[in-house]
């Protein structure tokens, strides 16, 4: 977190700036960090979240940190897994203004320090792994329907009442979806390019697509017109593989056609491996060789929770924006 918190502090950006941080109940050492970050440089508010969670603590820093700068125009996100360039917050700010947009975002660019990771970081970055989505494999600068982290107006944040704090993930695309139904734009740039630090182990990466997956179904519960084949993908393959694989044993064993259905989860492996060979082109044998398994996770996982992650539907009453 602290390298997070340095690249934020050294940004070229010729105007004031106020580091906000929103600090969740955590048994490592954040509290830690973000306390002595603040004592070593006063741009640094930290403030308790008590929830833990992503969107109240986000609305937590909003609020924070206007109170330290009053003044503030402009609010561009980050967090404690990216480390923002030292040009970000001048060419967000750049983007918005030549633009006209509500929000402005870039791209996630994860970076692995070890071959797991690299791992993680080669599927995060083809479309065998998480679709086409431009803030994952880049693309033309232009109107998108989310981006990663988000450079906005105070104005129009505020306007949007903050980050519904139903949302404990897909906060962003939320966000985004409301501004975009008000008429306002969400613009990508490739030109922002965020470094990420991905899962370092199997079962972080499990939790983390699991979650994933499951609150893509309350998106899709919630906006039935955004389901589209790269957010159903995993949940279809995962059912895919598990009838044949079921299907195809009994048949096996009763000795009838239905053995045939066998085909389906054996082509998805095959399919994987295929799909990992062109997503690891150049990397290292000890990258290569775990790249089926992270796809693999990936997948499965999503669309684990997709199916059976259950409803995360609550009354209307109880979703919380910022105040």
């Amino acid at each position: 977190m602290r390298r997070a918190l340095d690249a934020v502090l050294a940004q070229d950006y010729p105007g004031p700036i106020v580091v906000s941080v929103a600090v969740g109940p955590s048994s490592d050492r954040t509290a830690e960090i973000a306390s002595g970050a603040a004592r070593d440089d006063s741009r640094v508010v930290v403030s308790p979240n008590p929830s833990g969670l992503t969107p109240q603590g986000l609305n937590i820093a909003v609020r924070e940190g206007i109170r330290a700068l009053p003044t503030a125009t402009y609010l561009v996100r980050t967090d404690g897994h990216a480390e923002l360039p030292p040009n970000y917050l001048r060419t967000a700010v750049d983007v918005l203004e030549r633009t006209g947009a509500d929000n402005v975002g870039g791209m996630m660019v994860p970076v692995g320090a070890t071959p797991f990771q690299e791992a993680v970081a080669a599927a995060m970055t083809h479309p065998v792994g998480l679709g086409g989505g431009r803030f994952h494999v880049g693309g033309q600068e232009g109107v998108a329907d989310t981006v990663y982290l988000g450079a906005f107006r105070r104005s129009t944040f505020e306007r949007a009442g903050g980050y519904d704090e139903h949302w404990s993930r897909a906060q962003d695309w939320e966000l985004n979806h409301r501004l975009r139904e008000a008429g306002g734009v969400v613009w990508f740039t490739p030109t922002l390019r965020v470094e990420y630090r991905p899962r370092s182990a199997l079962k972080p990466l499990v939790v983390q697509f699991y979650r994933t997956g499951r609150w893509r179904r309350e998106v899709i519960r919630r906006y039935p017109q955004t389901a589209s084949p790269r957010y159903l993908a995993p949940p279809s393959a995962l059912v895919a593989v598990t009838a044949g694989a079921a299907l195809g044993a009994v048949g096996l064993a009763a000795g009838t056609a239905a053995a045939w259905a066998l085909a389906l989860p054996i082509g998805y492996f095959i399919g994987v491996v295929a799909g990992a060979g062109l997503a690891s082109v150049g990397l290292p044998w000890r990258v290569r060789v775990r790249l089926p398994v992270v796809l693999l996770v990936m997948h499965m996982a999503w669309g684990a929770g997709f199916v059976f992650g259950g409803s995360l539907a609550r009354d209307a009453g109880s979703t919380r924006r910022a105040g």
